[in-house]
């Protein structure tokens, strides 16, 4: 066990996330959510607790800051079930954690930007060279800096890369510490919101051509979905469900999350209706995409070693 997966261990210890006892409770789905999504309205809807009741089932949630920290604890056992977009799940491979790939939702190319503050004399992504960018290391938009550096003709060498979650990248961004963020939503739509942030380009790329999908991944442990795959269908369908009615109802959808989010309603609209809805299981088109991410970042040094998706792809009983 690594040294960052034994500092995560012990703090999911301290926190009461993992135990032996609760180890042995096979009936527990443990289910790792970010502040904003599908999952999260599962969470407030309660459908799943209630499917799963009659099998015996008690379901737990935990939110995390973001998906490299989620799959770090799907890596060390205090978690079952999470979803993250694209880059987390091939970092996370990579350092061998034992995780499939179980569904996803469409492309949302749209939801995730490269931004400048309104009054930068920054006009292009090509004017980025020996500029200050603010991302979250190894979260999707961490390709879409990659791509959108790319085609300009610059690579992440021309760049200062400055590792932020997003909450301290918006503080760094707002007071002109960095000169570029790059970021996906609820917490693009609020910044341009709040700050009339300018677009240089999202994963639609400014040609139209395309930079980055931006696709939503749920995932489960290798040994959750090897034992309890009859849990893992009854989660993606009762998502699916949630998906297709916030897909006809992002305004109702939006004031359930804002709660939580801590993000006005109205901004958290703008962000619902750039999603693409409806989850799908995982396809030879959708490995290759994934493959073309993670042979990118093992191009550019950024994994420890090549790695091949198909092997994290969860194949269901029928």
């Amino acid at each position: 066990m690594s040294f960052i997966n034994r500092v995560l261990m012990a703090a999911v210890l301290a926190a009461g996330l993992w135990s032996p006892a609760t180890q042995a409770q096979d009936k527990t789905l443990r289910i790792g959510f970010q502040k904003y999504g599908t999952l999260v309205i599962l969470k407030e809807r309660g459908a799943l607790e209630k499917r799963l009741k009659s099998q015996g089932y008690t379901v737990t949630w935990t939110e995390f800051p973001g998906g490299p920290q989620l799959l770090e604890a799907l890596n060390v056992g205090a978690i079952d079930f999470g979803s993250t977009g694209e880059a987390p799940p091939i970092f996370a491979q990579a350092a061998g954690a034992p995780l499939l790939y179980v569904g996803h939702e469409p492309p949302a190319p749209k939801g995730e930007a490269l931004i400048v503050p309104k009054d930068s004399k920054i006009a292009a992504v090509a004017d980025l060279k020996g500029k200050r960018v603010a991302l979250n290391k190894g979260s999707n938009v961490h390709y879409l800096l990659v791509r959108a550096l790319e085609a300009n003709g610059l690579s992440l060498s021309d760049i200062e890369s400055v590792f932020l979650p997003p909450a301290d990248a918006r503080a760094a961004f707002e007071s002109g510490k960095v000169d570029a963020w790059v970021i996906w939503d609820p917490f693009l739509a609020a910044a341009q919101a709040a700050t009339g942030a300018r677009t240089l380009t999202d994963g639609t790329g400014a040609d139209g051509t395309g930079l980055a999908d931006n696709y939503q991944f749920y995932l489960a442990s290798r040994a959750f979905a090897a034992d309890r795959g009859d849990a893992v269908k009854a989660i993606l369908e009762e998502l699916n469900t949630v998906d297709q009615w916030t897909s006809a109802n992002t305004g109702d959808a939006a004031k359930a999350l804002a709660p939580g989010v801590g993000i006005p309603a109205a901004i958290l609209k703008t962000s619902l209706d750039r999603q693409s809805y409806g989850i799908q299981p995982i396809t030879p088109d959708i490995v290759e995409a994934q493959q073309k991410i993670a042979d990118t970042f093992h191009k550019l040094g950024l994994l420890p070693k090549p790695i091949t998706i198909r092997d994290a792809v969860w194949t269901p009983s029928s």
